[in-house]
C-alpha cells in the first residue's frame, strides 16, 4: 500500500482489545518509487520526446475559448509590481523575467514550478489595471512559447500543464487580448496541444496534488476548448480517483501537511470556477470533497487564524487561509476529531491545542514529513504559547537545506524525545525512514473538558518503550494537564534492554513569551506579549531552559526559548506529569 491504512469500523475490538478506528497504521512508510516505476517514467519521457508524439499533438486549435473563469483567489500586488519591472520574486528568490526564454534555469523547485505554472498571473492582475497588465503579460507568454512550445521534461510536466491551463484560462483577458493574430493563434494552439498531451499524461502524474492538478487542468480544457466533452469526462473520472486516493473521509490529506490542504482547496476553487463560467455544476462528489476539506483545514488553525506547523509548513498567513475559505462559500466549524488525518483539536475558552496523533506520511506522498508524532501546539487567543519550530513551506523566504532538515527532527517539536533520537528516522536522502508505524488514539469529551490519550511505537525497536501522551483541557480553556508515559508495550515480549534511558520532554515557546523560573525549580511563569500569564508545573524530571528557533509566516527564523524536562527512564518505564494553568 502507498499510504497509511485507516481502520474505521468501530463496531468490534481487535484481538488485542483495541477498538477499530482508534488505530492509525503507517504501511510501507519508508518506501519511495520502486525501480520499475522509475524506469517506466524514463521510458515515458523518451516516448514523449519522439517525433511520433509530436505528431499526436497536432490538430485543430480553437479560435477562442468558450469562457474565461474568474479566479476566486486574490493575488499579491507586491509580487505583481515586481513583474512590471522585470523580476520574478518568490520565496526570497529574485530572477529576471528573461529566464522564461530558457529551457533550463537555476531556481528552487518551488520557484521553478511557480514560474512554469503561471500562478504569477494572479499577482500581476492584482497589481495594476488590465491595460498595464496586458503589456506585461503578453511578452512573457511569447517568451515561454518560444522556449517551451515543444515538449520539455519540466515545462510539460502534467501537473504544471494542468495549472497553466487553469491560469491561462482565468487570465485570458490578459494574454489573449492582442490584435496580433499570429500571437493569439500561437497561444490557442499551445493550449490545444497541452490539452492533448495532458490526456495521455495526467494519470501518470505523481500521486497527490500533482495528479489532482493535472486532472483539474484536463477538466478545464474540456470545459473551455470547443469540442471538449469527452476530455471533460476523462478529466472528471481521473480527478475523482485522485481525490479519493488523497483526501480522507474526514477531509484530511494523505501527505498530512496542512499547507497541502490549503493548496488543494485553492486549486479546486479554480476548477469549480471553470464550471461556473459555463453555467454548469460540478459533479456531486466534487462539492462533497470541498464540504469535508474546509472544516478539516479550519481544524488545524490556531487562535491567530494561521496554520499549525506540521510536516513541512510553518504558520502560514492567516489572510490567505481565510480568503480561500471565504471563496469556498462553506461556513462551518473547525473539525476537532480527525481520526484518519491524524490531528486532534482541543478547544476551550480562548485556548486552542492541535496535537499530531498520527504516523508520519509515507515517503512517496511527502518530501517534507516530520518526526513529530504526539507533539502539540497551543495558543491563547491570537497569541501562540507552545509551538513547534516550523517548516520550510508557506513562507516567502526559502530556508537553507540544513536548517530545513533540522526542523524535521523530533527535538524541533513540543514532545518527548528519547536519547536525542528521532521517533521516526530522517535519512540522509531526506526520506523519512523507520520509526512510528502505529498510533493508538482515544478521545473523550463532556461538559468538563476534553481528554486525549495517544500512544506511538516509534521507540519500541530501539529502546523497548512506547510513548504515551495524555492531555486534558478544561472547558474554560484555563487548565491544561498532561502526562508523558514511557512503558514496555502491552502484549509484546521484547528482549530486556537492562539499562536506564535518558529522555527530554520539550516545550518550545513562541517568540516573545518570557519564562521566569519558580524558586523551587519545578515550574515557571510564562508571560505572553499581550499581558496574559500562564503557570507551568512539572514532576518526574528536572526542568531546564534552552535556546530555540521559530520560523514565522514569512519564513524568517525568530529566536525563542524552550522548557526542557529531563530525566532517566529505567527499563520498566517512567512518567512525567506537567500542567499549564492560566493565571487570573
Amino acid at each position: 500500500m502507498s499510504k497509511p491504512a485507516r481502520k474505521m469500523d468501530e463496531s468490534d475490538p481487535e484481538p488485542d482489545g483495541i477498538e477499530q478506528g482508534k488505530r492509525l497504521v503507517r504501511i510501507n512508510g519508508d518506501k519511495g518509487l520502486s525501480l520499475a516505476e522509475t524506469i517506466a517514467a524514463q521510458f515515458r519521457l523518451l516516448a514523449w520526446r519522439s517525433p511520433l508524439h509530436k505528431l499526436r499533438l497536432r490538430g485543430r486549435f480553437p479560435l477562442r475559448l468558450l469562457a474565461a473563469p474568474a479566479d476566486p483567489i486574490a493575488g499579491n500586488a507586491e509580487i505583481g509590481r515586481a513583474l512590471a519591472v522585470g523580476q520574478f520574486e518568490h520565496l526570497g528568490e529574485v530572477l529576471p523575467v528573461t529566464v522564461l526564454r530558457q529551457q533550463n534555469f537555476l531556481a528552487s523547485n518551488e520557484t521553478l514550478d511557480w514560474i512554469q505554472g503561471f500562478a504569477w498571473l494572479r499577482d500581476l492582475a492584482a497589481a495594476m489595471p488590465r491595460p498595464e497588465a496586458i503589456r506585461v503579460a503578453e511578452p512573457l507568454v511569447r517568451a515561454w512559447l518560444s522556449a517551451h512550445g515543444e515538449f520539455d521534461p519540466i515545462g510539460w510536466r502534467p501537473d504544471l500543464i494542468g495549472q497553466r491551463i487553469l491560469f491561462w484560462a482565468a487570465y485570458a483577458p490578459l494574454i489573449l487580448s492582442s490584435t496580433d493574430l499570429v500571437y493569439r493563434s500561437a497561444v490557442l494552439n499551445g493550449l490545444a496541444r497541452m490539452a492533448r498531451h495532458l490526456e495521455r499524461s495526467a494519470a501518470r502524474a505523481d500521486e497527490g496534488l500533482p495528479r489532482i492538478a493535472a486532472h483539474g487542468g484536463l477538466i478545464a480544457a474540456g470545459l473551455l476548448i470547443p469540442g471538449g466533452e469527452a476530455r471533460q469526462v476523462r478529466g472528471e473520472y481521473g480527478l475523482e480517483r485522485a481525490l479519493n486516493a488523497h483526501v480522507y473521509p474526514d477531509g484530511g490529506v494523505a501527505s498530512r501537511a496542512p499547507i497541502d490542504a490549503l493548496e488543494l482547496l485553492e486549486l479546486l476553487l479554480l476548477v469549480r470556477s471553470a464550471y461556473s463560467s459555463r453555467r454548469l455544476l460540478p459533479p456531486p462528489w466534487f462539492d462533497a470533497v470541498l464540504d469535508r476539506l474546509v472544516p478539516a483545514l479550519r481544524g488545524v488553525t490556531l487562535g491567530d487564524g494561521g496554520l499549525s506547523a506540521w510536516h513541512g509548513n510553518g504558520p502560514t498567513n492567516a489572510g490567505r487561509i481565510e480568503r480561500a475559505i471565504t471563496a469556498s462559500g462553506i461556513a462551518t466549524r473547525p473539525l476537532r476529531h480527525a481520526p484518519e488525518w491524524g490531528y486532534q483539536r482541543l478547544a476551550g475558552g480562548k485556548t486552542v491545542i492541535i496535537c499530531d496523533t498520527g504516523p508520519p506520511p509515507v515517503a512517496r506522498l511527502s518530501d517534507d514529513g516530520h518526526a513529530s508524532t504526539l507533539a502539540f501546539e497551543l495558543s491563547d487567543g491570537p497569541q501562540r504559547l507552545i509551538v513547534n519550530c516550523g517548516g520550510r513551506r508557506g513562507g516567502r523566504i526559502g530556508l537553507p537545506q540544513e536548517l530545513a532538515t533540522l526542523l524535521r527532527m523530533t527535538a524541533a517539536h513540543s514532545t518527548l524525545v528519547i536519547a536525542d533520537k528521532n521517533s521516526t528516522a530522517v535519512r540522509n536522502d531526506g526520506v523519512l525512514g523507520k520509526g512510528v508505524t502505529e498510533v493508538i488514539v482515544n478521545r473523550q469529551e463532556n461538559e468538563a473538558g476534553t481528554w486525549i490519550e495517544a500512544t506511538h511505537d516509534g521507540y519500541v525497536r530501539r529502546f523497548g518503550l512506547e510513548h504515551c501522551r495524555k492531555l486534558y483541557l478544561s472547558a474554560r480553556g484555563d487548565d491544561l494537564r498532561g502526562e508523558d508515559v514511557l512503558a514496555p508495550p502491552r502484549g509484546r515480549r521484547l528482549p530486556s534492554r537492562g539499562r536506564d534511558i535518558p529522555f527530554d520532554v520539550r516545550f518550545h515557546l513562541a517568540p516573545g513569551v518570557e519564562a521566569v523560573p519558580t524558586a523551587d525549580g519545578h515550574g515557571a511563569l510564562l508571560k505572553l506579549p499581550g499581558g496574559a500569564v500562564w503557570r507551568f508545573r512539572c514532576r518526574g524530571g528536572t526542568l531546564g531552559f534552552d535556546d530555540s528557533l521559530w520560523i514565522d509566516g514569512d519564513g524568517i527564523g525568530c529566536p525563542s526559548r524552550q522548557m526542557v524536562v529531563s530525566g532517566i527512564a529505567p527499563p520498566g518505564g517512567h512518567s512525567v506529569a506537567w500542567s499549564f494553568q492560566k493565571a487570573g
